[in-house]
Protein backbone atom coordinates (compact mmCIF):
# COMPACT_ATOMS: atom_id res chain seq x y z
CA UNK A 1 0.00 0.00 0.00
CA UNK A 2 2.83 2.41 0.87
CA UNK A 3 4.62 1.71 -2.45
CA UNK A 4 1.41 2.47 -4.38
CA UNK A 5 0.98 5.69 -2.41
CA UNK A 6 4.58 6.75 -3.09
CA UNK A 7 4.21 5.95 -6.80
CA UNK A 8 1.02 8.03 -7.08
CA UNK A 9 2.60 10.96 -5.23
CA UNK A 10 5.80 10.80 -7.31
CA UNK A 11 3.92 10.63 -10.62
CA UNK A 12 1.66 13.47 -9.56
CA UNK A 13 4.63 15.67 -8.57
CA UNK A 14 6.42 14.97 -11.85
CA UNK A 15 3.31 15.84 -13.87
CA UNK A 16 2.78 19.04 -11.89
CA UNK A 17 6.43 20.02 -12.39
CA UNK A 18 6.28 19.37 -16.14
CA UNK A 19 3.03 21.29 -16.46
CA UNK A 20 4.44 24.27 -14.57
CA UNK A 21 7.42 24.38 -16.93
CA UNK A 22 5.10 24.07 -19.93
CA UNK A 23 2.73 26.76 -18.62
CA UNK A 24 5.58 29.20 -17.93
CA UNK A 25 7.06 28.60 -21.40
CA UNK A 26 3.64 29.20 -22.99
CA UNK A 27 3.13 32.32 -20.90
CA UNK A 28 6.48 33.78 -22.00
CA UNK A 29 5.49 33.28 -25.65
CA UNK A 30 2.54 35.61 -25.10
CA UNK A 31 4.49 38.87 -25.32
CA UNK A 32 1.67 41.25 -24.24
CA UNK A 33 0.98 39.13 -21.15
CA UNK A 34 4.67 38.66 -20.35
CA UNK A 35 5.45 42.38 -20.59
CA UNK A 36 2.31 43.12 -18.56
CA UNK A 37 3.70 40.82 -15.88
CA UNK A 38 6.98 42.75 -15.84
CA UNK A 39 5.20 46.11 -15.74
CA UNK A 40 3.09 44.84 -12.84
CA UNK A 41 6.29 43.91 -10.97
CA UNK A 42 7.51 47.45 -11.57
CA UNK A 43 4.23 48.96 -10.32
CA UNK A 44 4.37 46.77 -7.22
CA UNK A 45 7.93 48.00 -6.59
CA UNK A 46 6.79 51.62 -7.02
CA UNK A 47 3.92 51.00 -4.57
CA UNK A 48 6.34 49.46 -2.06
CA UNK A 49 8.81 52.38 -2.05
CA UNK A 50 6.22 55.14 -2.67
CA UNK A 51 6.78 56.80 0.76
CA UNK A 52 10.46 57.25 -0.12
CA UNK A 53 10.28 58.45 -3.73
CA UNK A 54 7.41 60.93 -3.29
CA UNK A 55 7.85 62.80 -0.01
CA UNK A 56 8.63 66.35 1.06
CA UNK A 57 11.06 65.12 3.71
CA UNK A 58 14.66 64.74 2.43
CA UNK A 59 16.35 61.38 2.20
CA UNK A 60 19.48 62.83 3.80
CA UNK A 61 20.26 66.16 5.41
CA UNK A 62 23.36 67.55 7.11
CA UNK A 63 22.45 70.64 9.11
CA UNK A 64 24.82 72.42 11.52
CA UNK A 65 27.11 69.41 11.50
CA UNK A 66 24.35 66.92 12.35
CA UNK A 67 23.44 64.21 9.82
CA UNK A 68 19.86 62.99 9.70
CA UNK A 69 17.62 60.82 7.52
CA UNK A 70 14.12 62.33 7.89
CA UNK A 71 12.37 60.17 5.26
CA UNK A 72 13.60 56.95 6.91
CA UNK A 73 13.37 58.04 10.55
CA UNK A 74 10.77 56.56 12.91
CA UNK A 75 10.91 59.67 15.10
CA UNK A 76 9.48 62.98 13.96
CA UNK A 77 12.08 65.35 15.34
CA UNK A 78 15.78 65.90 15.85
CA UNK A 79 17.40 68.08 18.51
CA UNK A 80 20.48 70.02 17.42
CA UNK A 81 22.58 71.40 20.26
CA UNK A 82 25.00 74.28 19.83
CA UNK A 83 27.99 73.47 22.02
CA UNK A 84 29.20 77.08 22.09
CA UNK A 85 25.96 78.78 23.16
CA UNK A 86 24.27 75.79 24.77
CA UNK A 87 21.06 76.47 22.82
CA UNK A 88 19.02 73.59 21.40
CA UNK A 89 17.13 73.73 18.11
CA UNK A 90 14.36 71.22 17.58
CA UNK A 91 13.58 70.24 13.99
CA UNK A 92 10.13 68.68 13.56
CA UNK A 93 10.33 66.75 10.34
CA UNK A 94 6.73 67.01 9.15
CA UNK A 95 6.47 70.82 9.44
CA UNK A 96 10.04 71.90 8.65
CA UNK A 97 10.34 73.83 5.39
CA UNK A 98 13.18 71.72 4.05
CA UNK A 99 13.34 73.47 0.68
CA UNK A 100 14.18 76.73 2.43
CA UNK A 101 16.51 75.27 5.04
CA UNK A 102 20.11 76.51 4.92
CA UNK A 103 21.59 73.04 5.09
CA UNK A 104 25.16 72.03 4.36
CA UNK A 105 24.05 68.99 2.35
CA UNK A 106 20.52 67.91 1.49
CA UNK A 107 19.23 65.15 -0.80
CA UNK A 108 15.56 65.23 -1.77
CA UNK A 109 13.41 62.39 -3.08
CA UNK A 110 12.88 62.15 -6.86
CA UNK A 111 9.46 63.75 -6.29
CA UNK A 112 10.04 66.26 -3.44
CA UNK A 113 6.36 66.55 -2.50
CA UNK A 114 4.10 64.48 -0.27
CA UNK A 115 0.44 63.83 -1.03
CA UNK A 116 -2.04 66.15 0.67
CA UNK A 117 0.71 68.74 1.30
CA UNK A 118 -0.24 72.19 -0.01
CA UNK A 119 2.06 74.40 -2.05
CA UNK A 120 0.30 77.76 -1.61
CA UNK A 121 2.44 79.46 -4.27
CA UNK A 122 1.13 77.06 -6.91
CA UNK A 123 -2.47 76.54 -5.84
CA UNK A 124 -5.53 76.94 -8.08
CA UNK A 125 -4.65 74.44 -10.80
CA UNK A 126 -1.17 75.03 -12.17
CA UNK A 127 -0.59 73.14 -15.43
CA UNK A 128 2.53 70.97 -15.93
CA UNK A 129 4.15 73.36 -18.40
CA UNK A 130 2.91 76.62 -16.87
CA UNK A 131 5.16 79.03 -14.93
CA UNK A 132 5.53 77.96 -11.30
CA UNK A 133 6.55 80.10 -8.33
CA UNK A 134 8.82 79.41 -5.38
CA UNK A 135 9.34 81.42 -2.18
CA UNK A 136 13.00 81.34 -1.22
CA UNK A 137 14.47 81.61 2.27
CA UNK A 138 14.51 85.41 1.99
CA UNK A 139 10.73 85.49 1.43
CA UNK A 140 11.02 86.48 -2.24
CA UNK A 141 8.91 84.80 -4.93
CA UNK A 142 11.11 83.57 -7.75
CA UNK A 143 10.79 81.13 -10.61
CA UNK A 144 10.50 77.54 -9.43
CA UNK A 145 13.88 75.71 -9.47
CA UNK A 146 13.85 72.80 -11.89
CA UNK A 147 14.32 70.15 -9.20
CA UNK A 148 11.23 71.40 -7.30
CA UNK A 149 8.87 71.75 -10.27
CA UNK A 150 5.48 70.06 -10.20
CA UNK A 151 6.08 67.88 -13.24
CA UNK A 152 2.41 66.90 -13.67
CA UNK A 153 0.92 70.11 -12.26
CA UNK A 154 -1.14 70.75 -9.14
CA UNK A 155 -4.80 70.69 -8.12
CA UNK A 156 -6.89 73.41 -6.51
CA UNK A 157 -5.09 73.15 -3.18
CA UNK A 158 -1.63 73.15 -4.73
CA UNK A 159 -1.04 69.44 -4.08
CA UNK A 160 1.39 67.69 -6.43
CA UNK A 161 -0.36 65.40 -8.92
CA UNK A 162 2.66 63.15 -9.56
CA UNK A 163 3.05 62.49 -5.83
CA UNK A 164 -0.65 61.63 -5.66
CA UNK A 165 -0.31 59.22 -8.59
CA UNK A 166 2.67 57.43 -7.03
CA UNK A 167 1.03 57.06 -3.61
CA UNK A 168 -2.30 56.21 -5.29
CA UNK A 169 -0.57 53.21 -6.87
CA UNK A 170 -0.04 51.79 -3.40
CA UNK A 171 -3.68 52.25 -2.40
CA UNK A 172 -5.16 50.89 -5.65
CA UNK A 173 -2.95 47.79 -5.79
CA UNK A 174 -3.53 47.07 -2.09
CA UNK A 175 -7.30 47.31 -2.43
CA UNK A 176 -7.31 45.21 -5.60
CA UNK A 177 -5.11 42.42 -4.25
CA UNK A 178 -6.49 42.18 -0.70
CA UNK A 179 -10.15 42.43 -1.73
CA UNK A 180 -9.63 39.64 -4.24
CA UNK A 181 -7.83 37.69 -1.53
CA UNK A 182 -11.07 37.71 0.46
CA UNK A 183 -13.08 36.85 -2.66
CA UNK A 184 -10.63 34.07 -3.60
CA UNK A 185 -10.90 32.43 -0.18
CA UNK A 186 -14.69 32.39 -0.36
CA UNK A 187 -14.87 31.42 -4.01
CA UNK A 188 -12.35 28.58 -3.85
CA UNK A 189 -13.80 26.99 -0.71
CA UNK A 190 -17.46 27.24 -1.75
CA UNK A 191 -16.76 26.25 -5.36
CA UNK A 192 -14.71 23.25 -4.20
CA UNK A 193 -17.46 22.05 -1.87
CA UNK A 194 -20.14 22.48 -4.54
CA UNK A 195 -18.16 20.70 -7.26
CA UNK A 196 -16.80 17.87 -5.13
CA UNK A 197 -19.92 16.86 -3.21
CA UNK A 198 -22.58 17.86 -5.74
CA UNK A 199 -26.11 16.96 -4.66
CA UNK A 200 -25.69 13.19 -4.18
CA UNK A 201 -22.32 12.59 -2.46
CA UNK A 202 -22.80 13.97 1.03
CA UNK A 203 -25.14 11.91 3.17
CA UNK A 204 -26.56 12.41 6.63
CA UNK A 205 -29.58 11.35 8.61
CA UNK A 206 -32.95 12.96 8.01
CA UNK A 207 -33.08 14.32 11.55
CA UNK A 208 -29.57 15.79 11.33
CA UNK A 209 -30.34 17.46 8.00
CA UNK A 210 -33.60 19.05 9.14
CA UNK A 211 -32.02 20.15 12.42
CA UNK A 212 -29.09 21.69 10.53
CA UNK A 213 -31.44 23.67 8.28
CA UNK A 214 -33.31 24.89 11.34
CA UNK A 215 -29.97 25.74 12.92
CA UNK A 216 -29.05 28.00 9.97
CA UNK A 217 -32.20 30.06 10.62
CA UNK A 218 -31.47 30.39 14.35
CA UNK A 219 -27.76 31.03 13.73
CA UNK A 220 -28.59 33.85 11.31
CA UNK A 221 -31.10 35.28 13.75
CA UNK A 222 -28.77 35.32 16.77
CA UNK A 223 -25.61 36.07 14.80
CA UNK A 224 -26.80 38.86 12.53
CA UNK A 225 -30.46 39.85 13.00
CA UNK A 226 -30.29 40.37 16.78
CA UNK A 227 -26.95 42.14 16.40
CA UNK A 228 -27.95 44.33 13.45
CA UNK A 229 -27.75 47.50 15.55
CA UNK A 230 -24.32 46.53 16.88
CA UNK A 231 -23.08 45.89 13.35
CA UNK A 232 -24.52 49.23 12.19
CA UNK A 233 -22.78 50.96 15.12
CA UNK A 234 -19.54 49.27 14.13
CA UNK A 235 -19.91 50.67 10.61
CA UNK A 236 -20.42 54.15 12.02
CA UNK A 237 -17.55 54.02 14.55
CA UNK A 238 -14.54 52.77 12.60
CA UNK A 239 -13.39 50.13 10.14
CA UNK A 240 -11.77 48.05 12.91
CA UNK A 241 -15.01 48.16 14.91
CA UNK A 242 -16.90 47.04 11.81
CA UNK A 243 -14.55 44.09 11.23
CA UNK A 244 -14.73 43.19 14.93
CA UNK A 245 -18.54 43.19 14.94
CA UNK A 246 -18.67 41.10 11.77
CA UNK A 247 -16.20 38.57 13.19
CA UNK A 248 -18.18 38.37 16.44
CA UNK A 249 -21.41 37.78 14.50
CA UNK A 250 -19.66 35.11 12.45
CA UNK A 251 -18.43 33.37 15.61
CA UNK A 252 -21.95 33.42 17.09
CA UNK A 253 -23.32 32.08 13.80
CA UNK A 254 -20.83 29.18 13.79
CA UNK A 255 -21.33 28.46 17.49
CA UNK A 256 -25.13 28.22 17.17
CA UNK A 257 -24.74 26.11 14.05
CA UNK A 258 -22.35 23.78 15.87
CA UNK A 259 -24.86 23.34 18.70
CA UNK A 260 -27.60 22.37 16.25
CA UNK A 261 -25.17 20.04 14.49
CA UNK A 262 -24.63 18.01 17.68
CA UNK A 263 -28.35 18.12 18.48
CA UNK A 264 -29.02 16.79 14.98
CA UNK A 265 -26.65 13.86 15.50
CA UNK A 266 -28.63 12.89 18.61
CA UNK A 267 -32.03 13.36 16.97
CA UNK A 268 -30.86 11.40 13.94
CA UNK A 269 -30.73 8.20 16.00
CA UNK A 270 -34.52 8.02 16.45
CA UNK A 271 -36.68 5.92 14.13
CA UNK A 272 -37.91 7.61 10.94
CA UNK A 273 -35.34 10.37 11.52
CA UNK A 274 -32.41 7.99 11.09
CA UNK A 275 -33.02 7.43 7.38
CA UNK A 276 -30.23 8.68 5.12
CA UNK A 277 -30.77 11.69 2.87
CA UNK A 278 -28.47 13.56 0.50
CA UNK A 279 -27.42 17.14 1.25
CA UNK A 280 -27.78 19.26 -1.93
CA UNK A 281 -24.53 21.18 -1.40
CA UNK A 282 -24.24 22.11 -5.07
CA UNK A 283 -27.81 23.39 -5.30
CA UNK A 284 -27.54 25.49 -2.14
CA UNK A 285 -24.27 27.17 -3.17
CA UNK A 286 -25.41 27.60 -6.78
CA UNK A 287 -28.62 29.32 -5.66
CA UNK A 288 -26.60 31.67 -3.44
CA UNK A 289 -24.38 32.51 -6.42
CA UNK A 290 -27.41 33.18 -8.62
CA UNK A 291 -28.99 35.45 -6.00
CA UNK A 292 -25.80 37.49 -5.64
CA UNK A 293 -25.26 37.70 -9.40
CA UNK A 294 -28.82 38.95 -9.92
CA UNK A 295 -28.16 41.98 -7.70
CA UNK A 296 -26.72 45.20 -9.17
CA UNK A 297 -23.38 44.88 -7.39
CA UNK A 298 -22.13 48.43 -7.92
CA UNK A 299 -25.32 49.89 -6.46
CA UNK A 300 -25.11 47.38 -3.58
CA UNK A 301 -21.48 48.34 -2.88
CA UNK A 302 -22.29 52.07 -3.05
CA UNK A 303 -25.21 51.59 -0.66
CA UNK A 304 -23.17 49.65 1.90
CA UNK A 305 -20.25 52.10 1.60
CA UNK A 306 -22.59 55.05 2.10
CA UNK A 307 -24.01 53.51 5.31
CA UNK A 308 -20.60 53.62 6.95
CA UNK A 309 -20.17 57.09 8.42
CA UNK A 310 -16.39 56.69 8.47
CA UNK A 311 -14.88 56.07 5.06
CA UNK A 312 -12.14 53.47 5.23
CA UNK A 313 -9.95 51.40 2.93
CA UNK A 314 -10.79 48.31 5.01
CA UNK A 315 -14.51 48.87 4.38
CA UNK A 316 -13.92 49.00 0.63
CA UNK A 317 -11.79 45.84 0.64
CA UNK A 318 -14.31 43.87 2.72
CA UNK A 319 -17.29 45.01 0.63
CA UNK A 320 -15.63 44.21 -2.70
CA UNK A 321 -14.33 40.89 -1.37
CA UNK A 322 -17.73 39.75 -0.05
CA UNK A 323 -19.42 40.52 -3.38
CA UNK A 324 -16.75 39.46 -5.87
CA UNK A 325 -16.35 35.72 -5.24
CA UNK A 326 -19.09 34.35 -7.50
CA UNK A 327 -17.11 33.97 -10.75
CA UNK A 328 -14.25 32.27 -8.87
CA UNK A 329 -16.70 29.85 -7.22
CA UNK A 330 -18.37 28.97 -10.53
CA UNK A 331 -15.07 28.22 -12.28
CA UNK A 332 -13.77 26.20 -9.31
CA UNK A 333 -17.04 24.24 -9.17
CA UNK A 334 -16.80 23.40 -12.88
CA UNK A 335 -13.21 22.21 -12.52
CA UNK A 336 -14.05 20.08 -9.47
CA UNK A 337 -16.84 18.38 -11.41
CA UNK A 338 -14.17 17.32 -13.90
CA UNK A 339 -11.31 16.57 -11.50
CA UNK A 340 -13.42 14.55 -9.04
CA UNK A 341 -13.85 11.78 -11.62
CA UNK A 342 -10.12 11.36 -12.38
CA UNK A 343 -8.14 8.30 -11.35
CA UNK A 344 -5.88 9.87 -8.72
CA UNK A 345 -8.92 11.16 -6.81
CA UNK A 346 -10.46 7.69 -6.89
CA UNK A 347 -7.13 6.24 -5.74
CA UNK A 348 -6.99 8.70 -2.84
CA UNK A 349 -10.51 7.68 -1.81
CA UNK A 350 -9.61 4.00 -1.96
CA UNK A 351 -6.62 4.64 0.29
CA UNK A 352 -8.90 6.07 2.97
CA UNK A 353 -7.84 9.71 2.83
CA UNK A 354 -10.21 12.16 4.49
CA UNK A 355 -12.52 14.27 2.36
CA UNK A 356 -10.84 17.50 3.45
CA UNK A 357 -7.41 16.17 2.46
CA UNK A 358 -8.65 15.04 -0.94
CA UNK A 359 -10.35 18.37 -1.60
CA UNK A 360 -7.65 20.79 -0.49
CA UNK A 361 -4.45 18.82 -1.00
CA UNK A 362 -5.14 16.72 -4.10
CA UNK A 363 -8.05 18.20 -6.06
CA UNK A 364 -7.75 21.95 -5.48
CA UNK A 365 -4.12 22.35 -6.72
CA UNK A 366 -5.18 20.74 -10.00
CA UNK A 367 -8.43 22.71 -10.33
CA UNK A 368 -7.21 26.17 -9.42
CA UNK A 369 -5.93 27.21 -12.87
CA UNK A 370 -9.19 28.72 -14.24
CA UNK A 371 -9.77 30.46 -10.90
CA UNK A 372 -6.39 32.19 -11.21
CA UNK A 373 -7.58 33.76 -14.45
CA UNK A 374 -10.77 34.97 -12.77
CA UNK A 375 -8.71 36.36 -9.88
CA UNK A 376 -6.52 38.35 -12.29
CA UNK A 377 -9.61 39.84 -13.97
CA UNK A 378 -11.14 40.38 -10.53
CA UNK A 379 -8.22 42.52 -9.35
CA UNK A 380 -8.73 44.79 -12.37
CA UNK A 381 -12.44 44.97 -11.59
CA UNK A 382 -11.73 45.80 -7.94
CA UNK A 383 -9.44 48.68 -8.95
CA UNK A 384 -12.16 50.03 -11.23
CA UNK A 385 -14.77 49.76 -8.46
CA UNK A 386 -12.51 51.55 -5.97
CA UNK A 387 -11.83 54.29 -8.51
CA UNK A 388 -15.55 54.67 -9.19
CA UNK A 389 -16.36 54.85 -5.46
CA UNK A 390 -13.62 57.42 -4.82
CA UNK A 391 -14.78 59.38 -7.87
CA UNK A 392 -18.29 59.49 -6.39
CA UNK A 393 -16.94 60.48 -2.97
CA UNK A 394 -18.06 57.35 -1.08
CA UNK A 395 -14.79 55.43 -1.19
CA UNK A 396 -11.67 55.97 0.87
CA UNK A 397 -11.23 58.77 3.46
CA UNK A 398 -10.81 62.32 2.09
CA UNK A 399 -7.19 62.52 3.32
CA UNK A 400 -6.24 59.41 1.31
CA UNK A 401 -5.13 60.12 -2.25
CA UNK A 402 -6.23 57.59 -4.87
CA UNK A 403 -6.56 57.68 -8.63
CA UNK A 404 -10.31 57.97 -8.26
CA UNK A 405 -10.04 60.92 -5.85
CA UNK A 406 -7.72 62.70 -8.30
CA UNK A 407 -10.32 62.23 -11.02
CA UNK A 408 -12.95 63.55 -8.65
CA UNK A 409 -10.87 66.70 -8.15
CA UNK A 410 -10.87 67.19 -11.91
CA UNK A 411 -14.66 67.52 -11.91
CA UNK A 412 -14.40 70.89 -10.19
CA UNK A 413 -12.31 72.46 -12.98
CA UNK A 414 -12.81 71.05 -16.47
CA UNK A 415 -9.91 73.10 -17.85
CA UNK A 416 -7.51 71.23 -15.54
CA UNK A 417 -7.03 68.45 -18.09
CA UNK A 418 -4.02 66.97 -16.26
CA UNK A 419 -6.25 65.95 -13.33
CA UNK A 420 -8.24 63.74 -15.70
CA UNK A 421 -5.63 62.54 -18.20
CA UNK A 422 -2.90 61.27 -15.89
CA UNK A 423 -5.06 59.43 -13.31
CA UNK A 424 -7.20 58.09 -16.17
CA UNK A 425 -4.10 56.75 -17.92
CA UNK A 426 -2.92 55.15 -14.67
CA UNK A 427 -6.26 53.37 -14.21
CA UNK A 428 -6.38 52.36 -17.89
CA UNK A 429 -2.80 51.03 -17.82
CA UNK A 430 -3.26 49.01 -14.63
CA UNK A 431 -6.60 47.51 -15.67
CA UNK A 432 -5.22 46.64 -19.12
CA UNK A 433 -2.18 44.98 -17.52
CA UNK A 434 -4.37 42.75 -15.35
CA UNK A 435 -6.64 41.90 -18.28
CA UNK A 436 -3.69 40.95 -20.50
CA UNK A 437 -2.23 38.99 -17.61
CA UNK A 438 -5.53 37.14 -17.19
CA UNK A 439 -5.68 36.28 -20.88
CA UNK A 440 -2.09 35.09 -20.80
CA UNK A 441 -2.80 32.86 -17.80
CA UNK A 442 -5.90 31.48 -19.48
CA UNK A 443 -3.92 30.50 -22.59
CA UNK A 444 -0.91 29.17 -20.67
CA UNK A 445 -2.92 27.07 -18.23
CA UNK A 446 -5.09 25.45 -20.90
CA UNK A 447 -3.30 22.27 -22.08
CA UNK A 448 -5.53 22.13 -25.16
CA UNK A 449 -3.91 25.29 -26.57
CA UNK A 450 -0.53 23.76 -27.38
CA UNK A 451 1.62 25.71 -29.84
Amino acid sequence: MSSVKEHITFSKNINQFDFKKYAWAQFKKNKPAYYSYRILIFLAFIALIAPFIATDQPLYCKYKGVSMFPAFSFSNNCEIRNEQTGETENLQFDITEWKKLDAETIIFAPVPYAPNKTDYDNAEYVAPGAPQLFTNKDGEQVEMPSRFRHLLGTNKGGEDVLSGLINGTRVSLTIGILSMGIASLLGLVLGALAGYFGDTKLQTSRGAFWTFLLGIIFAWYYGFSVRSYSIADGFSISSLAMVGQLLLSLLIFCFVLLIFYFIGKIIGRFPFLNRSVFIPVDSIISRCIEILISMPLLILIISVAAIAKEKSIINIMVIIGLTGWTSIARLTRAEFLRVSTLEYIQAAKSMGFSESRIIFKHALPNAIAPALVAIAFGVASAILIESALSFLGVGVPPNTVTWGSLLNAGREQYSAWWLVVFPGLAIFLTVTIYNLLGEGLRDALDPRLKR
